[in-house]
C-alpha cells in the first residue's frame, strides 16, 4: 500500500511537471506572436506544447479511479457542506478523466472516428464545475474561519477591558449632570458604518488566509484554473496568453503541494 501511495505521488508530481512545461509553453508561444516570430518557430512550439498534452493525457489514465475513491472516502464527512462539494468535486473530476482518457484514444488513432472537439467540450465542463465545487468549497471554510476568528477577538477584547464601577448614589458617586453636547457622540453616517464593516471584514479575511497557508494555496490555484475551462468554452475568453499563465501559476502551486505535504489543503 505505501509503495502504491508513493508511486501515485511520483506520477502525480511528474504529470504536474508536464503541465507546467505544458502551459509554459503556451505562454511562450503568445509571447513570441506578437513578438513577430518566424512561423516555423511557432510552429515547434505548438507541436511541444500538443506533446506535452498527450503525455500529461497518458499519465493520467487512472485518475478518474482515483477521484472515484476519493469521493468514497469524503462521503462520510461530517460537515454537509464539505461533504457535498468535495464529494461532487471529486465525482466531476472522474467523469473529467473519463473524458480525458477518451480523448486520448482519439489522439493516438485507437478511436479514429471520434469527435475530439464535442468530448473536449464535454471534458471542459465537468472541469468548470469541479472548479467550482472546489472555490464554493473555500468560500465555505474561510467564512468559518472568519466567524471563529471574530468570536476570539471579541472574547479577547472583552477579557482584556476594564469594567469600571458606574458612580452612583449607593457607592457614595453622585447622579451624573444633564451631558454637554461634546460628550453626545452622533450616531454614525450609514456610508462610514458600512466602510468601517467592510474595512473589519477585509482584516479578518487577511488574517484567516495569513493564517492557513494551505487554504490561500488552494484558493488561488483554484482561481487560476477556473479561467481555463472558461476560455476553452467560450464562456469568458481571455486568449491563449493569460491561459498560459493561469495554467503555469496554477502548476507551480500544485508541485508546492507536493513537494510540501502540509501545504494541501485537507480533507
Amino acid at each position: 500500500m505505501e509503495s502504491w501511495v508513493r508511486f501515485s505521488a511520483q506520477s502525480q508530481a511528474k504529470e504536474r511537471v508536464f503541465r507546467a512545461a505544458q502551459y509554459a509553453c503556451t505562454l511562450l508561444g503568445y509571447t513570441l506572436q506578437k513578438g513577430g516570430a518566424r512561423a516555423e518557430l511557432l510552429n515547434t512550439i505548438k507541436q511541444l506544447e500538443a506533446h506535452m498534452s498527450l503525455t500529461r493525457k497518458l499519465m493520467r489514465l487512472g485518475n478518474s479511479a482515483e477521484a472515484l475513491e476519493a469521493a468514497k472516502r469524503t462521503v462520510h464527512l461530517s460537515d454537509c457542506v464539505l461533504r457535498l462539494c468535495i464529494t461532487v468535486a471529486h465525482l466531476n473530476r472522474a467523469m473529467y478523466f473519463a473524458c480525458d482518457n477518451v480523448l486520448w484514444a482519439g489522439k493516438t488513432g485507437l478511436l479514429p472516428e471520434l469527435d475530439q472537439n464535442k468530448w473536449s467540450q464535454r471534458s471542459f465542463r465537468y472541469y468548470l464545475f469541479a472548479l467550482i465545487l472546489n472555490l464554493t468549497r473555500d468560500a465555505y471554510e474561510i467564512r468559518l474561519l472568519m466567524e471563529r476568528e471574530s468570536r476570539s477577538s471579541s472574547s479577547k477584547s472583552f477579557n482584556s477591558s476594564p469594567s469600571p464601577l458606574t458612580p452612583t448614589p449607593e457607592n457614595g458617586g453622585e447622579f451624573p449632570l444633564t451631558p454637554s453636547p461634546s460628550s453626545v457622540l452622533p450616531p454614525l453616517p450609514p456610508l462610514p458604518m458600512l466602510s468601517a464593516r467592510l474595512n473589519k471584514q477585509f482584516h479578518l479575511l487577511i488574517t484567516v488566509l495569513r493564517n492557513n497557508p494551505p487554504l490561500l494555496l488552494d484558493l488561488l490555484k483554484n482561481t487560476c484554473d477556473i479561467f481555463i475551462p472558461l476560455d476553452r468554452l467560450g464562456m469568458y475568453p481571455t486568449g491563449s496568453g493569460f491561459v498560459g499563465a493561469c495554467g503555469l501559476t496554477s502548476s507551480i502551486l500544485s508541485i508546492l503541494t507536493i513537494v510540501y505535504p502540509w501545504l494541501k489543503l485537507k480533507p
